[in-house]
Formats: structure tokens, sequence, C-alpha cells
């Protein structure tokens, strides 16, 4: 048997504090071979591949056995491991946007990465960039070389980073949750151009992510880790078709499905009264960015027209652009409007003033998608939910207190972490936290843009466990955005489908992702990855069976 790329042995990662990062874990990565790390945060996924090539946090300490085609790296002096960073291992990071300097075009830092390593210099080295974006597929690449990354989407900076991660020509990619962030259809197409450059060039990749969707579509093996330690390895249809450990069971139960072919995964919700106010109304709404007298004038949201009854959760779909976050900041009046009317319970929101506008705000909820930036660090996680409370002037100190241990309880979370600040909790209890804080006035239409799409399988499937029971408790209309198809079947009574602002289709969630009718809703379902290899095999790499059916 050829020696694999890479073979870690009996990897052990401790801090100061008692309990270790990673007790013990063992892998090996063929060539050419796909393998998944898989796990919830706090299981070693990241650690791992970092202790690959020595980027461990101050004061961690690694123990074991880290070796590269046989060659011990583990505990290599940073000169040493200069050299294999980039060179014979690459990383690609979660979020292209931290991992591109905002300041140097794109060729320059393709040129950084060549001449780091004793590559190409001078016009050699720009005909090595210009063929390292025409390998990862970016479109015109002689002139994307002068762009700078913000003059990129989102897919087209994750395949720069791809690129950077491939200028030397490494024997090994260490992914690190590389798609979590893209649009459905941008991550297919990033899952696909991986897999092509695993065929051509021969690179091994070592994936790690929490979608196992992702783990269906591009692996060849995987290894689940719990707490630090592998529980489960297996090759991914095995593991998928009789999963032996309860844990891995566990993970791909909590994993939100689409329906196939003739599924219906809900009743159609009754039609409401002739009379009956709805909860929220788009009349024909439209938001221009730019500035006409610039004579540039993007338009946002392009008459747009949606009812959402009250009780009701209307779900958002698109790809980044479409408009969807636009529509949700619309219904808080955060955004300018262009034209036509938002009404919330009957009243318009725009019209409102003074007292009024405020007592039509305080109808109204946000959940964010990082409860870490919307919690302010210096609160308790008690002061943060009592905030709306006390600007609003409801009630006694008293009663806000109690208010907040209510909402403890109602998100499922001890009242001892009234007393605890954000960083001390999991992300999981940080989005529970935002989603109590949001409640605190008891609104009639909650907000919620993307809040699970940076959570865990298992921690996302409590969280909208949750959020479905206090609507149903509670009785609130929401508006839930969210680029995952599957987690708006799971919550949604109706869903509209936005495309460059526009509403292309809409419906209840059952006939929209059952039967859908527009070609572009079609094309997002394509995109969704299968969480079955079987499938997969069935009808094509990221095809959904529904539309491989119609």
């Amino acid at each position: 048997m050829s020696t694999p790329v890479l073979e870690v042995r009996d990897l052990a990662i401790s801090f100061s504090h008692p309990r270790p990062a990673v007790r013990s874990v063992s892998v090996t990565v063929d060539q050419g071979e796909v393998v998944a790390l898989v796990g919830e945060s706090g299981s070693g996924k990241s650690m791992t591949a970092r202790a690959v090539i020595g980027l461990l946090p101050d004061g961690a300490v690694a123990t074991g056995s880290v070796r590269l085609r046989g060659e011990e790296v583990l505990g290599l002096p940073e000169a040493e491991l200069v050299k294999v960073r980039g060179r014979r291992v690459a990383m690609v990071f979660q979020e292209p946007q931290t991992a591109l300097n905002p300041v140097r075009t794109i060729g320059w830092q393709i040129g950084e990465a060549l001449r780091a390593h004793g590559g190409s210099r001078g016009r050699a080295a720009r005909e090595r960039a210009v063929e390292l974006l025409r390998q990862v597929e970016i479109p015109d690449p002689e002139e994307r070389l002068g762009f700078y990354p913000h003059q990129l989407s989102g897919g087209q900076k994750q395949r720069v980073v791809l690129a950077l991660a491939l200028a030397n020509e490494p024997e090994l990619l260490l992914a690190d949750e590389p798609t979590t962030a893209l649009d459905v259809t941008v991550q297919a197409e990033i899952l696909a151009l991986l897999r092509r450059i695993r065929d051509r060039t021969g690179t091994s990749i070592l994936i790690i992510t929490h979608n196992m969707g992702v783990v269906a579509h591009l692996a060849d093996r995987v290894v689940v880790l719990r707490q630090g330690e592998v529980v489960e390895e297996a090759e991914t249809r095995e593991l998928f078709a009789a999963p032996r450990h309860a844990y891995t069971r566990q993970l791909l139960a909590a994993v939100p499905r689409l329906p196939g072919p003739g599924e219906l995964v809900q009743a159609l919700p009754a039609e409401p009264a002739p009379d009956a106010v709805p909860a929220l109304e788009y009349d024909d709404v439209r938001v221009h960015y730019g500035s006409r007298m610039r004579g540039r004038v993007l338009p946002a949201v392009d008459g747009v027209t949606l009812r959402l009854e009250r009780g009701e959760v209307l779900g958002l779909v698109g790809e980044s652009g479409s408009g969807k976050t636009t529509l949700g900041r619309l219904a808080a009046g955060l955004v300018p409007l262009a034209g036509g009317r938002v009404r919330v319970g009957g009243e318009d929101l725009a019209a409102a003033r003074g007292r009024r506008r405020v007592d039509l705000r305080r109808r109204l909820a946000f959940v964010h998608q990082d409860p870490e930036a919307s919690l302010d660090p210096r609160f308790s996680i008690g002061e943060a939910i009592r905030e709306p409370l006390d600007v609003h002037g409801v009630g006694s100190r008293q009663s806000r207190e109690q208010r907040v241990l209510e909402l403890l309880d109602a998100v499922r979370l001890p009242a001892s972490f009234a007393g605890r600040r954000p960083r001390e909790l999991s992300g999981g209890q940080r989005q529970r936290v935002a989603l109590a804080r949001a409640l605190t006035l008891e609104p009639q239409l909650l907000i919620a843009d993307e809040p699970t799409s940076a959570l865990d399988v298992s921690v996302q499937a409590e969280v909208l466990e949750l959020f479905a029971d206090l609507q149903r408790r509670l009785g609130f209309a929401c508006v839930f955005i969210s680029h995952d198809l599957a987690v708006v079947n799971k919550v949604a009574d109706q869903v509209a489908v936005l495309r460059a602002g526009k509403v292309v289709e809409s419906g209840s969630a059952a006939r929209v992702f059952g039967e859908p009718a527009h070609d572009y809703t079609r094309r997002l379902l394509d995109a969704v990855p299968v969480p079955d290899p079987t499938v997969r095999d069935a009808t094509g790499p990221a095809l959904h069976p529904h539309v491989a059916a119609s």
C-alpha cells in the first residue's frame, strides 16, 4: 500500500482549562481521496485540521502524530512549518471575505502566494495567476486579476481563495466549512468545482462541514467526531445507509429534508376570513439603491406584492442579492421605499408618525443571523433580554426581572444563565437568547434573517423545534429568510421565491417545494445537496429527486 498523504494518529490538543479540545483523533487521507470530518461545534474538527499545519491558538499543546507522506510535522519549528503551509498543504477557510486582503488586487494576492515559496515572478507569475483563475472557473480571468475582493460575488471570492490554495500545487487541501455562507446554487458550483479539481489534479481533500448534504455529495469517506474523539468512521455510502453509532444516527436524523415526488410535508393552511386584517402586506413595493442624479439606480426590490396572515410563517428564499433581507428590513421601516406600501396589522408603516410609529415598531422584532454580533458583549444575558423593556419603560423593575426568567424558561435555558455573558454560551444557546430577546415585547410580527445558518445540524434542529413551538403557543406571524430551502420547508406555511428583486413564484410551502412551477425554483431545488449518497448516484450530483422526476 502507498503511504497516505495525511496520517493523524492519537492526536490530542489541550489548553489551560481542564477539558481537552481534542482527546484522541486518528484519521488518514489517501492520494486523491476526499475525507469529511463531521460533528457538532467543539467536537475538534477545526482544531484537528489546524494541527496539520501548525496553526493552533496560543496556549494549545498538541501531542500524538501528524505525518505528511510519512514525514512527521507535528512539533516542527515555525521556520519549517512555513515551508509546509501553502506548498504541501493549503487551507480553504469558511469566510473568503476575511481570507482575502481588501486593499490588494486579486492578481497581487496570487502573485504573493507564488513568491512566498520561490515560485514564478513578473510575467510568468501573471500567466500562472490567469491559469489558476481559469482552473477555478473564474470568467474573464485576465480582467479579474485587477479586481479587488469587494468587486467579486461571494462565490467568486471563494473561487479566488481556492486559486490561492492551489497556487503551489499542494498535495492536500484542508477545507473548513467552505460552502456554509454561500447560496445553494453557488454552493453546488463550489462542490462540483472541488470534485473536478480532485479529478484533474489528484489533490487530496480533508473537508470539515456540518452539512450532511455536502458530505453525501463530495466525500468518499466520513469520520464522525464527538467531544474530541472519533466515534465512527466509514465509507460515505455505508455510513448513510447503516450508521453504527447512536450519535451518527442523531446527526442524520436532525438533517431537514425537502419533499420527494408526490410528497406533501404539511397540510395546506386554512383560508383566512375575507375581512381578516393580515399581519403584513407588501403592496407593489420598490426599493432602489444608488442615485438618480449620478445615473446609477439599482432595483433591490421591484414591484413585490405579498400578504402574510396572522399566525403564519412566510419563507423568503432566493440567491444573494435577490431582495430577501431588504424585504425583511422594509417590514421594520429600516429601508426607505421608492414606491408602494408596507402595512403592518393594516396600518401604513411609512405614514405613521411620532408615538404611533413607535407603537407600530413595538409590534415588530428581529432575530439576526449572528447572535454574537447582535448581543452586546458587555451586557449579561438577563440585561440583554430586559433591554427592550427598559427602553420602552414597560412595568416595574421586579416585573421586568420576572419577565426575563419567563423568557429564559420559554427558550429552554436555565434561570442561572441570566448572569452570564454571551461569550460564555454556545452558538445555539446564544441564538436562543436572541429569540428570547426578540419576544420580550410580545411582537405580532417576527423577522428572522438566516437565524440558523451558522448552527450545527443538531443544534439547528433544536432551535427550529423551539421556534415552531413558540410560534404555535404565542401566535406571532413571521418572515423567515433563509438560503436553506429544507429549513424553510420545515417551518414555513407560505413561501415566496425571489430573483433579482422580483417574486417569481409564491404559494404554500408544500406546493412550491413539492410541485414547483417556475424554472428558477426548480433550479434552486436542483442545487440542494441531497443528504443521501444513493439518491445522489441515482439522480446526479446535488440533484433533488423531485426535480429529476419533473
